[in-house]
């Protein structure tokens, strides 16, 4: 988790600055952690949260950048992510059970998303054109390290 932590809080900072190749750069290590780590960090809440941070940071990022159809990409693997997560036996119920909570925000995330930027290809698939439907998570989300 410090690794993580310290990778993300770089990425911030390199955020606020303006450097956006870096920042890129950093947050896609984060990700990176965080996927690695998905399934072995010892604390199930803060996996699942380090993995949606790190994903919805890149969006965040690729919006400065004008790039909305590349936010949408990582806002939807998030979510997908965590349906998975939620539905897979294999997993630990206390990961499963922090996926289901933490999905609740990145639907939030990507409903937002599309209120202002519009459906994509992949938010389109993935939420079936969603604008008018509701919402079949509930559950709250913590954010750590959240420029």
């Amino acid at each position: 988790m410090d690794h993580w932590k310290q990778t993300i809080e770089r990425a911030n900072a390199l955020f606020a600055e303006g450097n956006w190749v870096d920042a890129r750069e950093h947050y896609l290590r984060a990700l990176a952690l965080a996927q690695i780590l998905f399934e072995r960090w010892s604390n199930p809440d803060e996996a699942v949260a380090a993995f949606v941070v790190s994903h919805h940071n890149l969006a965040d990022l690729h919006l400065k950048l004008r790039q909305p159809e590349e936010s949408a990409e990582y806002l939807c693997a998030a979510h997908e992510h965590l349906l998975h997560a939620v539905a897979d036996s294999h997993l630990s119920v206390a990961l499963r059970q922090a996926a289901l909570r933490h999905s609740d925000r990145t639907y939030t995330e990507l409903l937002g998303f599309i209120a202002v930027h519009g459906e994509y290809p992949r938010t389109a698939s993935l939420l079936g054109g969603a604008m008018g439907q509701p919402s079949r998570h509930t559950g709250a989300h913590s954010r750590y390290g959240v420029h």
